[in-house]
């Protein structure tokens, strides 16, 4: 469990699977994360909100972001590329939260600059595991860069 005096983190993830939101969202409520968890569910509506568009007008900038690899319009690979190109984008760390453990997802994925590759595990109590060591990961060892 994390104390409540943590700095709450801004999140946002983009995941187009809803039993997979439920559970991170259960999983860092259940572990006492102090976070603020965003959720999109593409590459498209996530450079919305990124770039505080339309209906995304005054969201505030993630912390981090944790990305799905397999979704539809812009898959998690695109917006990896598109992020990193961005100069005003391209400093927010990202975590790669899929299921696919193929060697080419996870080989682009580092050469497009993500933080860390994790495969999401398929039962829940390894899941909510997971999730709870990204959540002791971002809060307690991971420092971002100021925005811009």
């Amino acid at each position: 469990m994390f104390s409540s005096d943590t700095t709450p983190i801004e999140i946002l993830l983009v995941e187009d699977t809803e039993a997979d939101i439920l559970l991170t969202e259960e999983a860092f409520a259940a572990a006492g994360i102090a976070n603020r968890l965003h959720v999109v569910r593409d590459g498209v509506e996530a450079l919305a909100f990124l770039r505080q568009e339309g209906r995304y007008a005054g969201a505030p900038r993630p912390d981090v972001i944790l990305l799905d690899i397999n979704m539809p319009r812009m898959n998690g690979l695109e917006l990896l590329a598109v992020l990193k190109r961005d100069p005003t984008l391209m400093t927010i760390p990202v975590i790669i939260l899929t299921t696919s453990q193929a060697e080419e997802d996870i080989l682009r994925s580092y050469q497009a600059h993500a933080a860390s590759y994790v495969v999401k595990p398929i039962d829940f109590g390894r899941f909510y595991e997971a999730i709870q060591a990204l959540g002791r990961y971002m809060l307690t060892i991971v420092r971002v860069p100021p925005p811009g």
